[in-house]
Formats: structure tokens, sequence, C-alpha cells
């Protein structure tokens, strides 16, 4: 026979073992509410709004919208970088739909060759979705020489669907220093035995 006592605490255990899955289930069906939450109150865009293509025409295209908004340009370098990079336009004025072309320069103030990357950010943050780069330098790690200046093209639409009270939007650049890799270093090497 089985102690009352004994009999007592299994079904507290199974109890409370119920209780954890079923908070448990329960908190599987709130973390999508909760993340929604979480990224209004901290500002982050959510997954969805990241991954979301603006619906900008591409190509031949008709472009119905006469709206226009002013692009702004930012680049700021890391400390361990030397380098300098700064858009030639510091704003541009772009209607809606329309593709656009701005550069960026580069130069190396080190007499050696350094490797970089620029990530970029879009503010205010509800904008990035409607922000399209078609070409960008940032998709890709760049490589300087010593003393050696780069002309860098951005090609870019803004989407007809930007909401009604955007009408600026900034597009900034951190620019961080990469390690060279071997397969670089190889890359770099051939490509200076070819000039």
């Amino acid at each position: 026979m089985i102690d009352p006592s004994v009999a007592r605490k299994n079904r507290r255990t199974l109890t409370l073992l119920l209780g954890l899955a079923g908070g448990m289930f329960a908190f599987g069906f709130a973390l999508v509410p909760l993340y929604g939450l979480l990224c209004q109150l901290t500002g982050t865009p959510s997954v969805e709004l990241r991954t979301e293509v603006g619906r900008a025409p591409v190509g031949g295209e008709a472009i119905s919208s006469e709206r226009y908004v002013t692009v702004k340009f930012d680049a700021a370098v890391h400390p361990e970088l030397p380098w300098a990079v700064r858009p030639l336009e510091r704003k541009v004025r772009v209607k809606l739909g329309e593709m656009r072309e701005v550069m960026f320069v580069a130069e190396n103030r080190s007499s050696n060759a350094a490797m970089g990357q620029a990530i970029s950010s879009v503010a205010p943050w509800q904008a990035t979705g409607y922000f399209s780069k078609l070409e960008c330098f940032c998709f890709r790690q760049q490589s300087l020489a010593g003393g050696e200046t780069k002309e860098m093209p951005l090609r870019f639409v803004v989407s007809p669907d930007l909401p009604a009270g955007m009408d600026s939007i900034t597009l900034s650049y951190s620019v961080l220093r990469v390690a060279e890799t071997p397969v670089a270093r190889m890359e770099s090497g051939a490509a200076q035995s070819m000039n």
C-alpha cells in the first residue's frame, strides 16, 4: 500500500509538472506578440519589417508617385581603421520610386593597405523596409592600398509606399576594420601582380 503522504507528494509533483508544461506552451504562443512589443519599445525593426522589401518599381515599370523625400548620408569610421569616408553629396532630394546613384569617397590615410567593411543603418527605422539598396559598397569588404583614394557607388530606390509622414531619411554607415584573411591576401597579391 502506498503511504498517503507519498501519494500526496506525487500528486503535487504531477500538478506542478503539468502546470509547468502548460505555462511553457502558453509562453510559446505569447512570444510573437511579446517580441513585437519589445521591438516597438526599443525602436528596433522587427524581422517582418527588416525582411520586407519595398515595393518600388524596377526597370521599366511606370512610376506613379509625384512625392519627394530628402535622403541624407553620413559615414563614421572606427578609430582602428586609418580611412576617411564621406559622401560626395550630403543630401539629395529623391522622387519616390526612382533609382538614384550617390558616390562615396574612401581614402586610406596610412601607408599600409587596409580592409574595411561598411555597415549601414536607416533612420527612422520605420523607413528601413522602404529603402532598397540596389548596389552598395557595403555589400562586400573593401580594400585600399596605402594612400589610395577610391570612389564607391551607392544605388538605391525609396518605395512609393513610404508612409506619408516621412519626408526625410538618413542612411548612416559605420566603417570597421576587417582582419585580412589568407584568401584575401592571395587575391590582393594576384590583383597587384596583374597590374
